[in-house]
């Protein structure tokens, strides 16, 4: 059996906007078809909010984007989109209480924490090591910004990418639950799992950040 080639590259081509859209979509429009769809419009707010600046992606030898990994910062995240897009799209009333929803699913950003802001891979593609492979690159992407740990938040019927997670280096943490809004997005309640930097490599970037800065 060959090998299936893919690469992890940071971000994604323009060309491949409404791709990434349209994966993201199929990986988590069951807690959010209540509140963006209907699907065309749902496509059509997240293709002008996705930020490359803010995600690895998995592609094959042509450049399809085959998975992406997004993550969250103080300064941006992959899964974004202004108030203007979503009235855009909606109109005035619609771009309105969707934001005002989906406001309610948003982390804060911890300091010393990558912030992880959905990863899904097409499902093709799925059984070929590119989550496993994403998630690597996202521990690689935390390190290289200094972070001291990776944080994700994964819904409680979703038992495979948790085992993928705990099989990865993530330990489960707290839990964060919808409430009433659980009739809205589908679920009760995420468990949230961090992946944390040895203690020895924490000391090993430090003291390259002083050599350099030196």
């Amino acid at each position: 059996m060959s090998r299936y080639r893919f690469e992890i590259r940071p971000g994604f081509p323009e060309s491949a906007r409404a791709d990434v859209a349209r994966l993201f979509w199929a990986a988590f429009s069951a807690k959010l078809i209540k509140v963006m769809g209907p699907d065309a419009k749902a496509l059509a707010v997240l293709t002008l909010g996705l930020d490359p600046a803010y995600c690895l992606t998995a592609q094959d030898p042509q450049g399809r984007v085959l998975g992406a990994a997004g993550f969250k910062t103080a300064d941006g995240a992959f899964v974004g989109g202004s108030m203007g897009d979503y009235r855009r799209v909606y109109g005035l009333f619609g771009g309105v209480w969707r934001a005002l929803l989906l406001s309610t699913l948003e982390r804060e950003v911890a300091q010393g924490c990558l912030l992880m802001d959905g990863i899904f891979v097409a499902p093709e593609a799925r059984g070929k090591g590119i989550g496993t492979a994403l998630l690597h690159a996202i521990k690689a992407e935390a390190r290289a910004r200094g972070q001291r740990s990776v944080r994700l938040d994964v819904i409680d019927s979703n038992t495979r990418a948790r085992a993928l997670y705990l099989s990865q280096g993530f330990e489960p943490g707290g839990r964060v639950t919808t409430g009433p809004l659980r009739h809205i997005f589908g679920f009760q309640s995420a468990q949230t799992m961090i992946w944390s930097l040895p203690p020895e490599r924490i000391r090993d970037a430090a003291s390259q950040r002083i050599d350099i800065d030196r």
